[in-house]
């Protein structure tokens, strides 16, 4: 289960690296949680440490506890939800490839990154797989630091301003079948342009329920959030 689209007409559900604050993130005790809470996929982010892939943010936000990639795939594999690979590695996508491909995933995954050079590679390697482009791009999570939110505000609504010019461009040069888009920066004219482009269009990462209504409205495909229970039954 994995074209992105909606299901049974309603959005996509989309746990964001597990579950936020209701389980350490980027853990397998996350993905867990996920499932438990009904999610159509689990969202999680893949560096590369030392040679070996695994599920971290950034090397300044490691989880306690590392859980290697082949080791959430392992753990994924058996269920039926989906699965969204958020890469933060540069030069793993032969890897990343290998690995969905050793654990039959390559169906149930989705592969996002802001870098289009890298989707592009992905692309190359296994046509097969869907793949999403991020935008804009937040190495360090800057967008989920509530201090610095006052400054995020004006760049954000800059970019949906300008975003329906471009997004369609974007896309195809990503060789992207997907939109994930700071939940900020989603506008119908952006959706709309998705949608002609033949592509999904996730928003990340949503705080509340409000603005879960708010981009149903919009018509996007799903939202990714750090605590699913926003997003009900």
């Amino acid at each position: 289960m994995i074209d992105l689209g909606r299901r049974d007409g309603r959005m996509l559900r989309v746990g964001h690296r597990g579950a936020g604050a209701l389980a350490p993130e980027n853990t397998i005790a996350s993905l867990a949680l996920a499932i438990e809470l009904d999610c159509d996929l689990v969202e999680f982010d893949v560096l590369e440490l030392d040679g070996v892939l695994v599920l971290a943010h950034s090397e300044s936000e490691l989880p306690a506890r590392l859980a290697a990639f082949d080791e959430a795939l392992a753990f994924l594999g058996p269920g039926r939800c989906g699965i969204q690979v958020d890469l933060k590695a540069r030069g793993a996508e032969e890897a990343v490839v290998d690995a969905l491909r050793k654990h039959d995933l390559v169906q149930r995954t989705v592969v996002s990154s802001f870098r289009a050079t890298s989707l592009r590679t992905l692309h190359a390697l296994e046509p097969e797989l869907r793949l999403g482009l991020t935008y804009p791009e937040d190495r360090y999570g800057v967008s989920r630091r509530r201090a610095l939110a006052p400054f995020m505000g004006p760049a954000l609504r800059a970019m949906r301003a300008a975003l329906p010019r471009r997004i369609a461009w974007m896309l195809h040069a990503a060789e992207a079948s997907a939109a994930m888009l700071h939940w900020q920066v989603v506008s119908k004219p952006v959706v709309d342009r998705c949608h002609a482009a033949g592509a999904a269009v996730l928003a990340w990462t949503v705080p509340s329920r409000d603005e879960v209504r708010v981009l149903e409205e919009l018509g996007v495909d799903g939202v990714i959030t750090d605590d699913p229970r926003i997003l009900g039954g």
